[in-house]
């Protein structure tokens, strides 16, 4: 009788991360692992932002792994603020369409804020300078990680609160991927760029890396800025990355910090 009796063993992994591990032999906890797999789901497209993800109880059969680790690699995603949480409806793809990321990457703020008060994002006009196609400099090629010379797409634009110009942004896109973005597009959305860049191009900001630092403005910027020449600016360098830590925007920005400053909360 015990010869007959049934062995219970554990599902098999599924081939998606069987193939995961064969191609990444080092160690990685389970549920990074199938993190890493909801991710490459997320950049191939199998849910589009603001789509609802399967259950935890389908990943788990799909990946052949307990509940549990895919929470636990979902909790991850929601933190990081790739997916969205909806109590009662389940977990959605996060996107730049939501009020809640909507002022993710703005961190510019009226000093008349009072100290400790929560600033409430500030709704600001967009003037846009050009958009046009150029050919990737040294310094933007090393950035995005492509050759120099390569296409890139320019946009420059001016940000204003209140008809007080703020901002003056230099962004620069991978070429191929942003091709038929016109001036006349972005000056007819009404949109955050991002959501723009998301439902008409495919790409989404998840996370992005910046450098502060003084610098003073030049007889343009002065003008553009209605500052002073030579009036001390702050010039924020963003690099934003889409899903698998793919470069996807160069932003040079510069801020007037006359009548605002810049905020970030750090955790």
């Amino acid at each position: 009788m015990h010869d007959m009796m049934a062995t219970r063993t554990a599902p098999d992994p599924a081939p998606e991360l069987q193939a995961a591990s064969s191609a990444n032999p080092s160690f990685s906890p389970l549920y990074r692992q199938i993190k890493g797999l909801i991710t490459r789901s997320l950049q191939q497209g199998d849910w589009k932002p603001g789509e609802l993800i399967p259950s935890e109880a389908d990943l788990a059969r799909r990946f052949g792994v307990s509940q549990g680790t895919v929470r636990k690699a979902v909790d991850e995603l929601a933190a990081e603020g790739l997916l969205l949480r909806r109590q009662g409806r389940g977990t959605f793809v996060s996107t730049h369409h939501e009020e809640r990321v909507k002022f993710r990457f703005l961190r510019l703020v009226p000093d008349a804020i009072i100290e400790g008060e929560r600033p409430l994002p500030q709704p600001m006009e967009r003037q846009f300078l050009e958009c046009r196609r150029a050919r990737a400099s040294q310094e933007v090629a090393r950035t995005l990680g492509i050759k120099a010379g390569e296409s890139v797409t320019q946009i420059r634009r001016l940000l204003l609160l209140a008809g007080e110009p703020v901002v003056f942004e230099d962004i620069y896109l991978p070429g191929p991927a942003f091709r038929a973005l016109t001036a006349e597009r972005l000056e007819s959305y009404r949109g955050p760029l991002y959501a723009l860049f998301e439902s008409e191009f495919s790409t989404r900001m998840v996370r992005a890396e910046e450098k502060l630092r003084a610098v003073n403005a030049s007889a343009q910027e002065a003008q553009l800025l209605r500052v002073r020449e030579a009036e001390a600016l702050l010039l924020v360098e963003r690099l934003s990355f889409s899903y698998g830590e793919l470069p996807a925007e160069y932003r040079r920005g510069l801020y007037n910090t006359r009548h605002h400053h810049y905020r970030n909360e750090l955790n």
